[in-house]
């Protein structure tokens, strides 16, 4: 220890050397960015390992999400249903949408192969008196950083049908669309987008991350649901059963104070 104390002594002596300062904290600053490079360099392979698995077990679930909508198509205005059950797509939909929903025969979500360069939604309908399309497809693909391609199926609406002076509709940040304007206006919004704010489609976010992954969830809620009442009643009767309990504890501490007296 008095060695060591020595040598910070004759170092201070000499009046403390900055470039020699300086050097050892470029040198701490250049090994400090190896060991970041390094760090960096895992990240990406992980990401790598990532995508490799989410393209193994997209593969896997395809069977399982056809057979899944073979089922669903036996089940009436499935989609339909579990779209207005859903708390933000059900706002979406006006009272012409919902009568063209009960057409939809099926709904499918797909990764691009290579899973990071984009996805689509396809809406498959039953022949119907609205349009002549039985299939209609949006798609997302990831062009250059910060930078995305939208395209959409044009709609070919039957004379006397569709949208009142085309598809156009203007958007407002976020904001879900007023009841009057159709959940079809969606898919005339395919203009490039290279701001990262532009880029957000909730609709298709709510679609593929959150309805299309269990749509059950949301079909069940179309009904009232029962075991949320259950649950309201059961603890309805704790509060009460509580409140009598404390309303006999509080009888036998007053008992206790006047035997006690």
């Amino acid at each position: 220890m008095v060695a060591d104390k020595s040598k910070k002594l004759k170092v201070s002596d000499k009046g403390e050397n900055v470039d020699d300062v300086d050097g050892e904290l470029v040198l701490s600053i250049e090994k400090l960015q190896e060991i970041q490079d390094e760090l960096e360099k895992i990240n990406e392979e992980a990401s790598d390992k990532v995508l490799e698995i989410e393209q193994k077990y997209n593969e896997i679930r395809k069977p399982v999400y056809d057979k899944r909508n073979d089922i669903i198509k036996r089940i009436p205005d499935f989609w339909l249903t579990a779209f207005l059950s859903h708390p933000a797509l059900g706002d979406l939909l006006n009272e012409e949408d919902q009568k063209i929903f009960k057409y939809l025969s099926s709904l499918e979500v797909e990764d691009y192969k290579d899973v990071k360069s984009g996805y689509s939604i396809t809406f498959n309908f039953n022949p119907n008196p609205y349009f002549e399309d039985t299939k209609l497809v949006k798609t997302y693909t990831f062009l250059e950083e910060g930078t995305t391609k939208v395209t959409a199926t044009p709609i070919k609406w039957k004379e006397g049908k569709g949208i009142p002076n085309g598809v156009n509709h203007e958007k407002k940040g976020n904001k879900r669309a007023p009841t009057d304007v159709s959940f079809f206006s969606w898919f005339n919004d395919t203009e490039q987008k290279d701001d990262m704010d532009d880029i957000h489609d909730e609709v298709a976010e709510l679609i593929k991350d959150d309805l299309w992954p269990n749509p059950l969830t949301y079909f069940n809620n179309e009904e009232p649901d029962e075991e949320d009442e259950a649950d309201d009643e059961v603890f309805e009767g704790k509060d009460e059963d509580d409140s009598e309990d404390d309303d006999d504890q509080d009888d036998d501490d007053d008992e206790g104070e006047e035997e006690g007296k």
